[in-house]
């Protein structure tokens, strides 16, 4: 049996050969050619590979580090979002009692002004009608006087005598009196 087996390893291998021959392989540069390679692949390794890996890692931990500020930059929109909108409602509701503060301001000058003009009023009123009262005695007694020298000087007339001075007073009592009753 291992003798069937070595013939038949010397036939692969013959295989082997013949197949390498009609290609052009030779054995030596073909390991040479490995060797080369193989350290060519070991520089670049060493060289390219390890760095580029280096390289890629650091992208990655920038692209996590960004990815962590991006987060914590929208949770810090999202924080200033709503301070912003506590802070416009703060002042929403400032603005609505600064609103009403005023407007109970100007019902209480109102009213004040609507007093005072009221007083005003009440005392031009009150002027007005003493005005008018002293003015209505004025005229009542510039009336008697005038209708006691009417009737003095109608008396006069019809009697045809000059009346004396105390005619005249007794005369304008009783017009007085008559007109006041």
């Amino acid at each position: 049996m291992q003798v069937l087996a070595l013939q038949h390893a010397a036939e692969g291998a013959g295989k082997i050969e013949q197949l390498a021959s009609t290609f052009g392989v030779d054995w030596v540069h073909l390991g040479a050619q490995i060797v080369s390679f193989s350290l060519v692949c070991a520089v670049l390794y060493a060289l390219a590979y390890k760095p580029i890996l280096r390289l890629l890692e650091a992208r990655r931990e920038q692209i996590a580090t960004g990815l962590l500020n991006a987060e914590k930059i929208r949770i810090e929109l999202a924080a200033l979002a709503a301070e912003r909108r506590k802070v416009l409602l703060e002042a929403e509701a400032e603005g609505k009692h600064l609103i009403e503060d005023a407007r109970a301001a100007a019902a209480r000058v109102g009213t004040q002004e609507i007093q005072k003009a009221a007083a005003a009023a009440d005392e031009l009123m009150i002027r007005a009608r003493q005005a008018t009262e002293r003015e209505r005695a004025q005229m009542i007694a510039e009336l008697r006087h005038e209708v006691g020298r009417l009737v003095v000087q109608t008396t006069a007339s019809v009697t045809g005598k000059i009346l004396t001075p105390t005619d005249h007073q007794r005369l304008a009592e009783e017009t007085a009196h008559r007109l006041a009753s």
